[in-house]
């Protein structure tokens, strides 16, 4: 059987996979506005989705010996959760799976903003994923708007592939999609 993987400490960050007994972290974040722009218009998510819905669609991807779920990222020195960073295989839920290209999507506090911290986050995360020999591509898709979450997406060595409609059970999104092959 294999090790779960771990992802290294970075510079300001310490990282776990998240879980049911994670629903506060989850629900916080999700109560900003500002935070929650792109993906709901900036409607805080309700408690109940949280737990209804978030939790149980996370649990489905999570998998400690593939690395796939979500990532709290915590900062190191005040062992505060700033926001989170997802792994799982593309298209997972839909019809057009691809289980060697690893989707990476993140959202973190609004105070992190500017600081570097999801390049940080997403990049620790993406170099300890490289150890999986089955995984040909990364990938990452935003809200064409998302000018932030496109430079993260830059920064980590992802290109431009296509403007796609990103199909979720919560309805359809225009978005654009990076890449980047492993190595």
């Amino acid at each position: 059987m294999n090790a779960p993987i771990e992802i290294p400490t970075s510079s300001r960050l310490r990282f776990r996979l998240m879980d049911e007994g994670d629903a506060d972290l989850l629900f916080e974040l999700d109560q900003d506005p500002d935070v929650m722009r792109f993906m709901t218009g900036g409607k805080p998510t309700p408690r109940d989705e949280i737990e209804n819905y978030f939790v149980p669609r996370m649990l489905d991807f999570t998998d400690p010996v593939a690395g796939t779920g979500i990532w709290a990222a915590i900062e190191k020195d005040s062992d505060e959760f700033l926001g989170w960073i997802l792994v799982r295989e593309y298209g997972f839920g839909n019809d057009y799976l691809e289980p060697d290209n690893l989707e990476l999507g993140w959202r973190f506090k609004r105070h992190c903003w500017g600081k570097g911290i999801a390049t940080e986050a997403a990049g620790a995360v993406l170099e300890a994923l490289k150890q999986r020999t089955d995984i040909r591509r990364f990938c990452a898709i935003a809200d064409r708007e998302n000018v932030a979450s496109t430079r993260v997406m830059e920064k980590l060595g992802m290109q431009f592939g296509k403007a796609t409609v990103h199909v979720t059970p919560k309805g359809n999104f225009n978005v654009d999609y990076y890449d980047m092959p492993v190595g």
